[in-house]
């Protein structure tokens, strides 16, 4: 398969032979719906669980963690995964911080040097509230990584934004797919329109 230049955030929605080329495990198929659940309290408790054991294991190297996805914004229902984030210096240095994470129970899984040298650490069993956490590991300051946490406020902070996605996933979420990477492809068009469209007060040029 030829190689594809690097993607601008955000990503074009993956093949399936891409899908599989990133992952170092076989990845697990979906064929079926998507199962959401409405907000549970217990996710940010969860994740700052996660996140303190996190940062006692890599005061080595220099990072950055942050709670994103649907899990960490109040009301709005999800799949019951902890998407979290860590920046690094250089993601692609895997020895600096994957035998680390992987003593506290995370996986390397994904592998992604075209992209941002993104790499996802997954961790299963993780707490009654939630089945798994998916930890997302990219560059500081990198396109990914600021519009991640740019949509995570966005919604946070915008009650009409937020009911926008909310009903835009649970919709997606009745439909069959094929690998979770297509659900979340799927949004990619309702995450683009809501960071696109100004806040109240902002103008359509200001970037927050």
């Amino acid at each position: 398969m030829p190689e594809r230049p690097e993607r601008e955030a955000p990503r074009i929605p993956m093949t399936a032979e891409e899908i599989d080329a990133a992952h170092l495990v076989v990845p697990p198929k979906l064929n079926g719906q998507v199962t959401l659940r409405e907000y549970d309290p217990q996710w940010p408790v969860v994740f700052e669980r996660e996140a303190d054991r996190m940062r006692e294991c890599l005061g080595h190297v220099g990072h950055r963690i942050e709670h994103v996805g649907s899990t960490s914004v109040p009301d709005l229902p999800a799949k019951p995964v902890i998407d979290m984030l860590l920046t690094v210096p250089d993601p692609g240095d895997e020895s600096h911080y994957v035998p680390a994470l992987q003593g506290l129970g995370f996986t390397l899984v994904i592998r992604e040097p075209q992209w941002y040298e993104h790499r996802v650490l997954r961790k299963h069993s993780l707490d009654p509230s939630a089945e798994s956490a998916n930890l997302h590991v990219l560059p500081e300051d990198c396109q990914e990584a600021v519009r991640m946490l740019r949509f995570r406020n966005r919604l946070r902070t915008d009650s009409g934004d937020r009911k926008l996605y909310a009903d835009a996933k649970r919709s997606l979420s009745r439909q069959s797919w094929k690998y979770m990477q297509n659900y979340a492809d799927a949004k990619s068009d309702v995450v683009a329109a809501i960071l696109d469209r100004p806040m109240a007060g902002e103008s359509s040029e200001s970037d927050t």
